[in-house]
């Protein structure tokens, strides 16, 4: 039975979406959370729309065993190609992470604003719809960092090998003087020293996590599920199906002290 005291469920295309958790952790302390890094399938960019819904519909199978009470599909290419179907596969609430280019779009001075993201995103029909809207009037620059996704899961965030990338994936970005980047894939903000690095300090950084957060408290509310019991430790348990190295190493300085990271094949 589903209850205030159950967790909030997580997933991902591999260890990146611990970005969002860790902002809803950190607004939401008295939450439980159950976390799934499917790494073993990373990354979902450069697969099809139908390989991703099968994938997103066995983490949430795996989450609702687990007795979680929302979702939140940490994955910005997950939610792009497949939040619809899970929506109407699924009587429980179901929080998605798009773009943030409307935001971006609200404050560029320059009418030009950069795109980060997967091939899995920018592909899909959910981005086209709300990047449709604004190329009225801002110049939207899409670059796919392919490769960053694989990096990341593999511990490489400081390898001369991610910075290259970085490098060139912005470059262009910066000649076409955008004034906002958004990060379209939930591994990206752990690169957000080395792209400050590239970009210089006033194009401001734009991703998802603060606002899932936000969101995450307000479906809660709405459905009379928020977690109020402040006296109990909140429990966090991340499942993933390759080795722990690359994810325990991401959360070193985690923001909780009662966290299991389980090695489990899914």
């Amino acid at each position: 039975m589903i209850s205030n005291n159950s967790p909030i469920g997580f997933f991902d295309s591999g260890i990146g979406g611990t970005s969002i958790w860790k902002e809803v952790i950190k607004l939401l302390p008295n939450e439980n959370t159950i976390y799934l890094s499917d790494s073993k399938n990373a990354p979902y960019g450069g697969k099809s729309a139908k390989e991703i819904s099968e994938l997103s519909k066995k983490n949430t199978d795996f989450l609702l065993k687990e007795n979680c009470k929302l979702i939140i599909v940490a994955c910005n290419t997950a939610t792009t190609n497949a939040i619809s179907f899970l929506r109407a596969t699924y009587h429980i609430p179901i929080i998605g992470i798009e773009p943030a280019i409307k935001p971006a779009s609200l404050i560029t001075k320059t009418n030009n604003i950069g795109v980060l993201a997967t091939k899995g995103t920018l592909n899909s029909v959910l981005f086209e719809k709300t990047s449709s809207a604004i190329r009225k009037n801002i110049r939207i620059q899409e670059t796919n960092g392919e490769g960053l996704v694989p990096l990341i899961e593999d511990g490489k965030l400081n390898s001369k090998e991610t910075s290259a990338l970085l490098s060139l994936y912005l470059g262009p970005m910066l000649a076409n003087n955008i004034d906002s980047l958004v990060l379209g894939c939930t591994h990206y903000p752990y690169l957000i020293p080395q792209i400050r690095e590239i970009i210089g300090p006033d194009i401001k950084i734009i991703d998802s996590g603060e606002a899932v957060a936000k969101q995450t408290k307000a479906i809660l509310l709405k459905h009379q599920i928020l977690n109020t019991e402040e006296k109990h430790a909140a429990s966090h348990r991340i499942y993933i199906n390759t080795k722990k190295n690359a994810i325990a190493a991401l959360l070193k300085n985690n923001p909780t002290k009662h966290l299991k990271i389980i090695e489990q094949n899914f």
